[in-house]
């Protein structure tokens, strides 16, 4: 568990856990966030659950109460670079920082784990998701692999 570093570490805390049925539930509702903006074909949704431990990190913020407010992942490659997957916050629990919590603690996992470049895909409809981005230092930049060229899509990458 990590504790946080601001005022809102009386409120929130985020822990590094594997997937729960709590965490399967936030990314059922980000799925359909998603479902309704975008075509199947521009939905790079990643199934957590078919993935090997070792190259994810999965975080979650929890209220008092340990209810899953919101989560996102990094999945580490083998180039010692790292993709942020996942990251929602339910609709109820956003405009608090708690995103940017996430962001924070995703990052510093990948330098603990000694990957220091990190990269994501988001679409073009989530300008608040890029406007987050954008303000941790997250720049775009050209389609990498898996992805190819999507004109709903936005790439963006940091160097940590």
């Amino acid at each position: 568990m990590t504790a946080l570093p601001d005022r809102n570490s009386i409120l929130y805390q985020i822990h590094r856990e594997k997937l729960s049925p709590s965490v399967t539930t936030l990314i059922a509702e980000l799925d359909a966030y998603q479902n309704a903006l975008y075509p199947a074909a521009s939905n790079h949704c990643v199934d957590l659950s078919g993935l090997d431990n070792d190259n994810l990190i999965l975080m979650v913020v929890r209220d008092r109460q340990q209810n899953a407010l919101g989560c996102g992942a990094l999945l580490l490659q083998p180039d010692r670079a790292g993709e942020l997957k996942r990251i929602f916050i339910q609709d109820a629990h956003r405009s608090k920082g708690l995103a940017g919590m996430i962001i924070r603690a995703l990052e510093q996992a990948a330098r603990d784990s000694g990957h220091y470049f990190l990269r994501l895909e988001t679409g073009i409809k989530q300008q608040a998701a890029i406007g987050l981005y954008e303000k941790h230092g997250y720049q775009r930049c050209e389609p990498f692999p898996p992805y190819s060229a999507d004109p709903l899509s936005v790439f963006m990458s940091k160097r940590l």
